[in-house]
């Protein structure tokens, strides 16, 4: 599968099959979220916090992969990540773009 946030694939002839996406609401456990106050308070990466992020992108882009597969297609293009607070200490995360397969 061939994702990429242009809107074309060099050198490929594209057919659109329509919007997919994918999307979690991830959170962190009470300590975690404990530890990660303290550390606000004195600043700094919030590691926890960067490794939900990455998780809960990596989980929504793989949920937006098996919608495309599903139309059978063979890239996703024009993907774009947005993500949101839900409540404190947690946050949401979707994945959109365009299913294509090559002509």
């Amino acid at each position: 599968m061939i994702l990429v946030n242009t809107d074309f694939i060099s050198g490929k002839e594209l057919e659109t099959l329509g919007l997919v996406k994918g999307s979690t609401i991830q959170s962190k456990h009470i300590g975690k979220d404990i530890s990660q106050a303290f550390k606000h308070m004195v600043g700094g990466e919030l590691t926890s916090y960067t490794q939900m992020m990455n998780e809960a992108r990596a989980l929504a882009t793989n949920r937006m992969i098996t919608e495309a597969k599903a139309l059978g297609a063979e890239a996703v293009i024009n993907i774009r990540y947005a993500s949101s607070s839900v409540m404190n200490g947690a946050a949401e995360v979707i994945v959109y773009g365009t299913a294509v397969r090559f002509k």
